[in-house]
């Protein structure tokens, strides 16, 4: 588009040597070709002038006002930054335009959506667009950055309650049934494993009277015959009284976690102390290398990942996500807080990231890369400029002849 710009801008010069030498020799109407070309060249010789000075110095001469862009580059960068800070990251405006968006929906209709579809093809430039992401990302930072955002969303949850919820649920439906039973067989188990331990306590403790009969080993045998059989009797009725023990228990444990101060107290504090255990932290790690090994694979072959169970799965979550408006509901309150969580808690460092970014590129690169982003359209204002110039002229030149 320059080289038709410039070429166009030649052609009407050349037009107004060749027309003012015909019309000294030819009929008048050379006289409105003369007028066109002529008021041509000056509008695209202005429009060549107020293009460049937009980025560069004309003819590289230093005349003042030209060269907008390079010498106020960091200006530029600051207003932008402070353009996406008042109309992008302002909590009250994600909220507002997130309010709008159904993002439930969109995962509902991207999962359910056979691979054959338009939405298979969306699908395929997602995927490869998020696997360049993962793999362009620094590992080791963005690894910290999710650890850290899961042990802050840990830090802020208090648990109990919702675990005595759970646990309360669990016990309503008779969930927690399957709970015991595999305790009491892992106890009979570990009883039959360990029971050289029993005859040794009891020996170390029997009397040397007792050793010298051979009466301990009789003692033993009876105790653990009779862990055994309370053992197998727990596990064969339900309604054993040492399991409603239980399960009174855990009744009384769920609605501790609910409502005693000092029990919540406890499991913060027990929560607390997880998190900071070095051995969370590794485990951290290596769930997210796990979870980004996993979203790489699914990245790049994401047909074949819908093909198989997960792929199944991915299905039925869309499913349900179309038919449940209550759980849609819950996902897109969520993801309406948590960008807006975002934008409260990075939206400074968007807007430093973005201002620091253009302070830090030299004046060649911000010019050639707002010169590029414009693009084309830059050499269509010397293309019209050219164009109506002309116009102008020969609309002043027709007055002037008729007048």
């Amino acid at each position: 588009m320059r080289r038709v710009a410039a070429a166009l801008l030649v052609a009407m010069a050349a037009l107004f040597l060749f027309s003012r030498y015909q019309g000294s020799h030819g009929p008048s109407w050379w006289g409105y070709v003369q007028a066109f070309s002529e008021a041509a060249m000056v509008g695209g010789l202005a429009d060549w002038f107020a293009v460049t000075a937009l980025f560069r110095h004309p003819l590289g001469l230093p005349i003042p006002h030209t060269a907008i862009v390079p010498r106020n580059k960091d200006r530029i960068g600051d207003q932008l930054a402070q353009f996406l800070r008042d109309n992008f990251l302002i909590p009250r405006v994600v909220a507002r335009r997130m309010r709008r968006l159904d993002v439930a929906g969109a995962i509902a209709r991207w999962l359910t959506d056979p691979p054959e579809s338009a939405g298979g093809r969306f699908r395929q430039g997602a995927s490869k667009l998020v696997a360049q992401m993962l793999e362009a990302l620094d590992p080791q930072r963005l690894g910290g950055m999710v650890k850290g955002a899961v042990a802050n969303r840990l830090r802020e949850t208090e648990i109990a309650p919702i675990a005595g919820q759970l646990l309360d649920a669990a016990m309503k439906e008779g969930r927690h049934t399957p709970l015991l039973a595999s305790a009491i067989r892992w106890a009979s188990g570990a009883l039959s494993t360990n029971d050289y331990l029993i005859r040794q306590i009891v020996h170390d403790r029997a009397g040397s009277l007792l050793r010298w009969t051979g009466l301990d080993e009789a003692v033993a045998d009876r105790l653990i015959g009779g862990l055994d059989k309370l053992l197998a009797d727990m596990a064969d009725d339900p309604q054993h009284p040492l399991r409603l023990k239980a399960e009174e228990g855990l009744d009384r444990f769920a609605w501790d976690l609910r409502h005693d101060p000092a029990m919540r107290a406890r499991v913060e504090a027990l929560k607390i102390e997880l998190i900071d255990n070095p051995a969370m932290q590794r485990w951290l790690d290596g769930l997210w290398e796990q979870a980004r090994s996993m979203l790489l694979g699914i990245a790049r072959d994401p047909e074949a990942a819908m093909a198989g169970r997960l792929g199944d799965m991915l299905r039925q979550l869309g499913d349900t996500l179309l038919t449940d408006r209550r759980l849609a509901t819950t996902i897109n309150r969520f993801v309406r807080r948590a960008a807006v969580g975002t934008a409260a808690d990075y939206g400074d460092g968007i807007v430093r990231l973005v201002s620091e970014t253009v302070h830090s590129w030299d004046a060649d690169t911000i010019t050639r890369r707002l010169e590029n982003a414009v693009g084309r359209d830059l050499q269509y204002i010397r293309v019209n400029g050219t164009i109506v110039g002309g116009l102008v002229g020969l609309a002043i030149h027709a007055i002037d002849v008729l007048l």
